[in-house]
């Protein structure tokens, strides 16, 4: 049974979520020391977020290099901390900010001449790579990911300054941390110099690294940041043993027991695979009852799918725009997809598709028996009832019509009709006020 969300007006919701107005309650214009407020989201439960906004004097940075940054993420423990990014951080630098190219991390032999030539499946079969050249990948790409992965601790707030704050290259990966706030930051181009070779059935290459991944990790607040591929879309990118040389992962990846997360007024836009959570058919023993998500006033633009796929986790969308626009780069694949035991709830939500781009894809099952919640969405300004139309396009494989749950941490819902206008204008890196 699918139960309808109240609707608040354009006037109510231009108060209560347009940026700038959530998360500062009691800290004035310093969003440096902002918190989640409460009731929004999945991430406002149990514990809440405040990330770093306690921190003292000495525990707030300000750093503009990969090895300050680095410094500062690793300095202090778990007492609150707020890192400040000013300007462009590569994480592919040395100590010195010297830039290092995939050829700096390669080694004992590794070339991409060498691996090709190794694991073409017209002469190795249509089986996982090993053996030496396999094991020089390994290593090479341990190299990259001691530069590129920077792990952020709890109580933390990581937050661009003014309007051009970026980390090209790097994963923030937030792994057994709680209470963390990532904001205003443009995430680009977090390329794998050595992606894998699964030559299994058609074959398909695999790359690491996601811009933010929540790993075990509970009460983090994501917002007002964009997410791209930026300088090396995958588009662009050769096709080896007829497969897209891929050399990126995800946009946003929330996995393994990770709960209680809010996804506010981002832009994911250009990638292939975007947002996953739930990492594995086999994980319920940490991820059920976990996952627990909300995304509301984020732009999907132009982006393959994943926006998110869903096991497990009760997870809240709400008040997204979704826009893919005629020829983009990247193929439309679907928006919300429904693997196991997923309780995806999908309400009040706006899709701008090309003419030749059906209403139906927008959802995509993996698992018998599931269900998911969705209601009161629109296709290019009309309601669509997306439910039905993907069980009619799909008859021996059908969803149900309840996630089995109902939202309750929404602080406002706007009309699917002013999200366009709201999400377009204001989500996004740089389009946080009073950033200093």
């Amino acid at each position: 049974m699918r139960r309808p969300a109240a609707l608040a007006g354009c006037a109510a919701l231009a108060v209560a979520l347009l940026p700038g107005a959530a998360g500062a309650a009691g800290h004035g214009a310093d969003r440096a020391r902002a918190v989640l407020p409460a009731g929004d989201g999945w991430g406002s439960a149990g514990a809440g977020v405040t990330g770093g906004s306690a921190a003292d004097a000495d525990h707030v940075y300000t750093v503009s290099t990969r090895a300050e940054l680095a410094a500062a993420l690793e300095a202090g423990g778990d007492v609150p901390r707020i890192i400040r990014i000013e300007g462009t951080i590569d994480a592919n630098t040395d100590d010195e900010g010297n830039p290092l190219t995939c050829q700096d991390y390669a080694t004992d032999g590794y070339t991409p001449e060498g691996y090709l030539a190794a694991y073409d499946p017209a002469t190795w079969g249509k089986v996982m790579p090993s053996g030496p050249l396999e094991e020089a990948r390994l290593a090479s790409a341990a190299n990259q990911a001691e530069r590129v992965v920077l792990p952020v601790g709890s109580n933390t707030t990581v937050i661009g300054v003014g309007n051009d704050a970026r980390l090209l290259g790097g994963s923030l990966d937030v792994t057994g941390a709680d209470n963390v706030i990532i904001r205003n930051i443009t995430f680009e181009d977090a390329y794998d110099c050595f992606p894998q070779w699964d030559g299994r059935n058609e074959g398909e290459w695999n790359s690491e690294y996601d811009n933010v991944v929540i790993d075990g990790s509970v009460n983090v607040w994501v917002d007002h940041n964009t997410f791209t591929d930026g300088r090396r879309p995958d588009s662009e990118q050769p096709s080896y043993f007829g497969a897209l040389y891929q050399q990126h992962d995800g946009l946003l990846d929330i996995v393994r027991g990770a709960d209680l997360t809010t996804v506010t007024w981002n832009v994911f836009t250009d990638h292939a695979k975007s947002i996953l959570i739930g990492n594995s058919d086999g994980a319920a023993g940490t991820d059920l009852g976990h996952l627990r998500t909300t995304f509301h006033h984020n732009l999907f633009q132009n982006v393959g799918e994943r926006v998110p796929r869903v096991r497990f986790g009760q997870v809240d969308v709400y008040n997204n725009h979704y826009r893919q626009e005629p020829g983009a780069s990247y193929h439309f694949g679907y928006r919300w997809g429904i693997g196991a035991a997923s309780a995806l709830v999908a309400e009040h939500n706006a899709i701008t598709l090309p003419r030749d781009i059906d209403p139906a894809s927008v959802i995509h099952r993996w698992t018998p028996g599931t269900s998911m919640t969705e209601n009161g969405n629109i296709v290019n300004g009309r309601p669509v009832d997306l439910l039905a139309a993907y069980n009619a396009a799909n008859p021996d494989a059908p969803l149900g019509d309840d996630a089995g749950w109902t939202p309750e941490l929404r602080p406002s819902v706007d009309h699917p009709r002013a999200v366009p206008r709201l999400v377009d204008a204001h989500a996004g890196a740089g389009r946080l006020p009073g950033t200093r």
